[in-house]
């Protein structure tokens, strides 16, 4: 059984979240990348923090996490980026044939 996921992921602009959206999707570790604008406050080195940020909600399988994380390690400005997964308990039929289709190495 395939265990898709969605990964979720904020960036510092719609450059740079275009950007990694772009290689995620060119490596098929990634079949779909949404950008949504958002404002964020978070705690970071003992103070609290405002930004405008991109967040991306992307489709794909959690075998693929790591390589995700890897490429993402590699894009991303910030000094401790949070891409988080969550498992798809349900989805369509069309959908799993095509997520199939679209991602790598993701086999019946």
């Amino acid at each position: 059984m395939i265990d898709f996921c969605q990964l979720w992921l904020s960036c510092d602009g719609k450059k740079e979240a275009t950007l990694i959206s772009d290689v995620l999707l060119q490596k098929k570790l990634v079949a779909c990348a949404k950008q949504i604008p958002v404002s964020s406050q978070f705690s970071w080195q003992d103070k609290i923090d405002k930004s405008n940020e991109i967040l991306l909600i992307m489709e794909s399988s959690e075998d693929l996490f790591d390589e995700v994380e890897r490429e993402i390690d590699k894009l991303h400005s910030y000094d401790s980026f949070v891409l988080e997964a969550t498992p798809i308990s349900k989805i369509s039929k069309k959908a799993t044939d095509w997520l199939k289709k679209e991602l790598k190495n993701v086999s019946t």
